[in-house]
């Protein structure tokens, strides 16, 4: 798009279906990977990745030509085949439905890339449910509990 110049930074989360720990240390810097490989090939920055065992965070620049459901939608249907056809887990592997999408400012860059980074220190600490909420509470976006995830008990 000739003559457009834009600045738009996305924070994106989503958890494994019914937040099962099913993401593999062995295996996750492959999935890490890949999912930067869709997004590249989507035409979009990836800036950084990470997660736990049943949820990932990623940073990216984002390009006003695509909506980002339909980004998250690309990564979690390619990034699903690639965990069963390289046969990652014995288990079922399913994202759950839904994503958190949170715009950041040029000047927070470099803290939420810290916090993407730091996520199995963050983790020792709270649980997946915690730091979602406190997401949608520092970012003031209204919810209903029963549309989030299929929280399991803690």
């Amino acid at each position: 798009m000739p003559n457009t110049f834009t600045q738009i930074y996305i924070h994106i989360v989503f958890a494994v279906k019914n937040r099962n720990a099913l993401i593999n240390r062995s295996w996750e810097d492959r999935l890490y990977k890949y999912i930067t490989g869709t997004v590249q090939k989507m035409g979009q920055k990836m800036l950084r990745i990470n997660g736990m065992p049943d949820h990932i965070h990623f940073l990216i620049g984002l390009k006003p030509d695509i909506a980002i459901s339909d980004l998250v939608r690309e990564v979690k249907k390619s990034s699903t085949s690639f965990i069963k056809e390289e046969k990652l887990t014995k288990f079922n592997f399913n994202w759950q439905t839904g994503f958190g999408a949170f715009s950041v400012s040029h000047s927070q860059l470099d803290k939420v890339i810290n916090y993407i980074i730091n996520q199995k220190e963050h983790h020792r600490k709270r649980t997946f449910k915690e730091e979602y909420f406190e997401l949608l509470k520092k970012y003031e976006i209204e919810y209903d509990e029963k549309y989030l995830f299929e929280w399991i008990e803690d």
